[in-house]
């Protein structure tokens, strides 16, 4: 129970160490801020010029009817609010310019961020959630970061100014204008206990309104096919209802701070107008009552201002916190210390003992041992969920093991740099993914530096090239996101493209062909016994005549190898692989 206190208590403060990585960001750009510093200082001082002059003009050259004075006041007050005009936009703008360059600073850290975590941390995360943080979350900071936090600085400054200008002209009457203060200060801490925990829930239902939005995109395909528009519509109606509730509650809460400051200043004018009449022991001519009263609405429109920026800041709050909070996830898979770059491989790879499992009290393998040699290519056949993709992810180090060693060439992969392990390890995944753009593009993506003569060359060998040239524009025919308007097949062969053109000496095919019909397979084939040649590849199929010629099979299951050979090795044995290989022969055959 007090944890939860503890929690709920947390939830509802401000994070003054959030604030001071924000003040890390601002560091490069340290002379803008003293520049902006400087400048709202002129403004505060101009300021104080307008009710003085005021003073000047009620006590002086109205009785004594100086024209002289007049002209040089009139003169002096054009100058003054000239000049703070510029001061207003040179503010103003350059306030913008630095906000923004800090959220694109802290845009930036995010995504690089992102791209450095694990698939563990994408397996338990919707994408649409992710997506939010990176977007929503940072764009509903420009306001706290493109204005308030240097105007709190200014309205700080105007208000020691003015609160100096007003004990020098008359200390008591100061003392009536702060009267209301302590109630002011009271009511702020009830509002904003209430107003921090409607933001927060307001963040949860926006990012599962995202989140879900996402999903129903992206699963749109299925959606129709099952007819299910009308159960989406509404599930999505009561997901956008409790995101509309959230906002209004926080609306409700918000909207209370203003009116009351602004009765409060009013009633603080009203007071000072009191006391000036009719004296109680304050002694001021007319002219410096009234330019007292523009002090102190000097003195409250910052107060004012604050607490608008105030409502920035509680909401802010939420959505920095939730940044941070991603930035703060430390990587799954991180380098070592000491860890080096692995120097180019023959391909040899052994796995000793290795012991893993997704979740804590999950385990796929348990002692798994094997050793390929440089140049053999591997087969890992078995039933669904017995742990083939894993090896594969593993080898790569997607993910870390809790016991044992993978070595490749000798060298443990925990020791070297991640990049340098997988520059070296060429994957094509059983999801394949098209980015938006050309297909060059696509296939480039394996090596950013390859000539479109290397790409064609990459294309041709894969079988990919003779649906690319038919295409309207060949290589450079624009694609959206996934490639919805290829074939699975297609997409398939430009992934497998894409492969090759890194020229991995370790190569693993994760499902390769699985979408790709008969025909196509027999033209693949011929391409893939010269992309084999001097490489290590591990082939991961559900087709097992595809992998008939593989120097080795291994059949996965019961967390371990159960048979390890040659295909005619295994068919002998009658054993796992005969019995899997009988079934499929059978039903292709349509018995």
């Amino acid at each position: 129970m007090d944890q939860v206190n503890e929690n709920k208590k947390e939830k509802e403060s401000l994070n003054v160490d959030n604030y001071k990585r924000i003040g890390s960001y601002l560091k490069p750009y340290s002379k803008a801020v003293v520049a902006l510093l400087l400048v709202v200082l002129l403004a505060n001082i101009l300021m104080i010029m307008g009710p003085y002059l005021t003073s000047i003009v009620i006590d002086e050259v109205i009785p004594r009817g100086d024209s002289t004075l007049l002209v040089i006041i009139v003169v002096a007050y054009t100058a003054i609010t000239i000049l703070n005009g510029w001061t207003i936009r040179y503010r103003q703008y350059n306030i913008s310019l630095l906000g923004q360059n800090v959220l694109q600073d802290i845009r930036s850290d995010l995504f690089t961020h992102i791209q450095k975590l694990s698939f563990t941390f994408f397996d338990t995360r919707p994408h649409g959630k992710i997506l939010i943080r990176v977007v929503d979350y940072i764009n509903n900071l420009s306001n706290i970061l493109s204005s308030g936090l240097i105007n709190v600085i200014s309205d700080v400054l105007s208000i020691l100014v003015t609160l100096t200008i007003m004990l020098v002209i008359d200390v008591r009457l100061t003392l009536y204008s702060l009267i209301l203060l302590p109630i002011l200060f009271w009511v702020t801490m009830i509002i904003k206990n209430k107003q921090r925990v409607a933001y927060d829930r307001l963040s949860d239902k926006q990012a599962n309104l995202n989140a879900y939005i996402h999903e129903s995109i992206a699963g749109i395909k299925t959606t129709q096919s099952f007819t299910r528009e009308r159960f989406n519509h509404d599930v999505f109606s009561d997901v956008s209802r409790q995101q509309k509730d959230a906002w209004m509650d926080a609306v409700k809460i918000q909207l209370l701070l203003g009116p009351i400051v602004q009765n409060i200043a009013s009633i603080t004018v009203a007071l000072v107008y009191f006391v000036g009449i009719r004296g109680l022991g304050v002694d001021v001519s007319t002219g410096v009552l009234i330019a007292f009263v523009g002090y102190v609405n000097n003195f409250w429109n910052p107060i004012i201002n604050i607490g608008n920026f105030y409502n920035s800041l509680v909401s802010g709050t939420v959505y920095l916190a939730r940044v941070f909070e991603m930035l703060d996830i430390p990587p799954a898979i991180e380098d070592a210390e000491d860890a080096f770059e692995m120097p180019p491989v023959k391909g040899e790879v052994i796995f000793q003992n290795v012991e893993f499992g997704y979740e804590a009290d999950q385990t796929i393998f348990e002692n798994l041992s094997f050793h390929v040699k440089p140049g053999e290519t591997i087969a890992l056949v078995g039933p669904t969920g017995a742990g083939k993709s894993t090896i594969i992810n593993l080898m790569s180090r997607f993910y870390d093991i809790r016991a044992g060693a993978i070595l490749v060439d000798g060298i443990d992969i925990r020791d070297v740099t991640v990049h340098s392990l997988r520059k070296q390890i060429g994957v094509m995944l059983q999801e394949t993914f098209i980015f938006s753009g050309s297909i060059l593009e696509n296939i480039r993506y394996g090596d950013l530096e390859a000539t479109e003569e290397e790409v064609i060359e990459a294309a041709k060998v894969v079988r990919a090239h003779d649906f690319i040239k038919d295409l309207s524009r060949g290589y450079h025919t624009r694609v959206q996101e996934r490639g919805s308007t290829l074939s699975a097949g297609q997409r398939q062969l430009i992934s497998f493209a894409r492969t090759l053109l890194a020229d991995p000496k370790v190569l693993i095919l994760d499902e390769a062909t699985s979408s790709i019909d008969t025909q196509t397979e027999i033209l693949l084939q011929e391409g893939l016994d010269r992309l084999l040649e001097g490489r290590t590849a591990f082939i991961v199929a559900h087709r097992l005549s595809t992998i008939r010629n593989s120097d080795r099979i291994f059949y996965i299951g019961d967390r371990r190898i159960l048979e390890a050979g040659t295909h005619e090795e295994l068919m002998a044995q009658r054993g796992y692989y005969y019995d899997l290989y009988k079934t499929q022969s059978d039903l292709l055959k349509g018995v």
